[in-house]
């Protein structure tokens, strides 16, 4: 039997993104969002409310970074969550994130997260910001054989009914090939 939850914003799973701006004083900045992902094969989307620190930063630099939060960094990815950059200037140290100047778009990678998506800022409308990406960056520490290997990179997930985060589970299947034993 079903339980009704009412509205709730529930997507399994929802990936913690790390968004990275600078500011106007070229301080790296970071916050936590859940709600986002692909738009098109070259874009990004994210919902973000416009009283954020990191959409101020984006719309004036027009580029931002992606990272995923993973089980090494959870702590650091959820205090840039909770506190403000409007309040605490230096949450991105405090959080203990170091950054390098991305070569392809004015926004820092964060050293600590080992992928990320480089943007540039495409639109923000109605609280939904629209990247074009750019580059993809992996650190060749979460690499097996030249690809992103999910077990090296140790992604969490947002469980937005709960408010817990869950490490990314093993691989269970081979996408567009296993569906094909029913034909």
């Amino acid at each position: 039997m079903r339980k009704n939850l009412g509205i709730k914003p529930c997507l399994y799973p929802e990936p913690v993104l790390i968004i990275g701006t600078y500011d106007e004083d070229g301080v790296p900045n970071a916050m936590n969002a859940a709600w986002g992902g692909i738009h098109n094969d070259d874009e990004i989307y994210i919902c973000l409310s416009e009283d954020h620190k990191t959409v101020k930063n984006l719309l004036n630099r027009g580029a931002f970074t992606v990272s995923f939060g993973t089980v090494d960094t959870l702590d650091a990815c959820d205090y840039v969550g909770i506190v403000s950059g409007n309040d605490v200037k230096d949450k991105f140290t405090k959080a203990g994130f170091t950054a390098t100047k991305s070569e392809f778009v004015d926004a820092p990678l964060i050293n600590e997260l080992k992928m990320s998506i480089e943007c540039v800022v495409k639109s923000y409308s109605n609280e939904e910001l629209i990247g074009r990406i750019v580059n993809v960056s992996v650190d060749e520490d979460v690499m097996t054989d030249g690809k992103v290997d999910i077990s090296k990179l140790r992604p969490i997930i947002y469980d937005g009914l709960n408010r817990d985060y869950i490490e990314f589970g093993k691989k269970v299947g081979k996408a567009f090939s296993d569906g094909n034993r029913l034909k």
